[in-house]
């Protein structure tokens, strides 16, 4: 879906032409905002604590299929963004490009590149979660601290396509070894038993 949306934008965005200096200027600040823009999903979206408001429970799909994902993180079907999420999450992102910018070329290149960082994203939590070892030491950086997310606590080390930038900024990326493993970092906030 990520992929299909991508090609309609890239399209789309060669078709309106109307090229000017913000289009450079939107996917740097895109590159900025990203890993904050990440951290704030992973920890209050993916990361809810499921609620209760008199009869109604308030916990997403995205944060249950979190929470599975927590519990095997190796399961690659709960790695991937779900797609009934992408369902409403691609046609918020067609309204914000077409309706937030001052032109609609523009809009199309907030729209491409976000699509491409989309992919990117994908791209690199899989690879996380697979057998696949790291080549390069800044990749190395980044797949070891999203692992320590799951494997050692998932209260930190909320990134995921960057090596911490967020998490160093909101003090979520603390030395490993000054952080206790976690009990809960597989269950996500389960109830520990007194001691």
């Amino acid at each position: 879906m990520l992929g299909t949306a991508l090609v309609f934008s890239l399209t789309a965005r060669g078709h309106a032409g109307d090229w000017q200096l913000t289009d450079l200027l939107v996917p740097v600040a895109m590159l900025a905002v990203f890993p904050f823009f990440e951290w704030i999903v992973h920890v209050f979206v993916l990361h809810w604590r499921p609620r209760t408001l008199g009869p109604i429970r308030l916990d997403s799909r995205l944060a249950r299929d979190h929470r599975r994902h927590h519990v095997d993180p190796r399961a690659i079907p709960l790695i991937f963004i779900p797609w009934p999420a992408l369902l409403w999450i691609l046609p918020v992102a067609v309204a914000v490009a077409l309706l937030a910018f001052p032109r609609p070329g523009l809009g199309l290149t907030f729209l491409s590149f976000l699509t491409a960082l989309g992919l990117g994203y994908e791209w690199c939590h899989y690879l996380i979660h697979t057998d696949y070892k790291p080549k390069t030491r800044v990749y190395r950086a980044i797949w070891r601290n999203h692992r320590q997310h799951h494997y050692k606590n998932e209260h930190y080390w909320f990134t995921v396509t960057t090596a911490g930038t967020a998490d160093r900024v909101l003090r979520t990326a603390p030395d490993p070894a000054t952080v206790t493993t976690s009990p809960t970092s597989r269950n996500l906030h389960a109830t520990m038993p007194a001691r």
